[in-house]
């Protein structure tokens, strides 16, 4: 399986972004997908996680209620939208193909598939 995680770029504080990753080899809907960012000198952390049926979604505190993560099962794409951006949610966001079913995999070690990540820059 191949990820190829795309969308981030240079927002102002408060703006959005949508990071975008299609997957190949493998359809999104066989394991649950997740979001992961790394900011300079910091560990990778989870941002987000969808089940494989995309009937659960869980959240890090940080970005809850601001960060929506959703599929597309016609594209075999995986999506998360982020809203009020802040200065410190910027990192290189990558997307990851968890080796369960369900969305409550929140450690790097839950997934073994990633993609290469994308630079998401948020000016203040």
């Amino acid at each position: 399986v191949q990820l190829q995680a795309s969308g981030g770029g240079l927002v102002q504080a408060g703006g959005s972004l949508r990071l975008s990753c299609a997957v190949s080899g493998r359809t999104v809907d066989n394991y649950g997908m997740g979001w992961f960012r790394q900011a300079p000198g910091r560990e990778r952390e989870f941002v987000a996680s969808i089940s494989r049926n995309s009937d659960d979604t869980a959240y890090a505190a940080s970005v809850k209620g601001r960060f929506t993560i959703s599929k597309d099962n016609a594209k075999n794409t995986v999506y998360l939208q982020m809203n009020s951006l802040k200065p410190e949610d910027a990192a290189v966001y990558y997307c990851a193909e968890s080796r369960s079913f369900g969305a409550n995999y929140f450690l790097v070690n839950d997934y073994d598939a990633w993609g290469q990540g994308t630079q998401v820059t948020v000016s203040s």
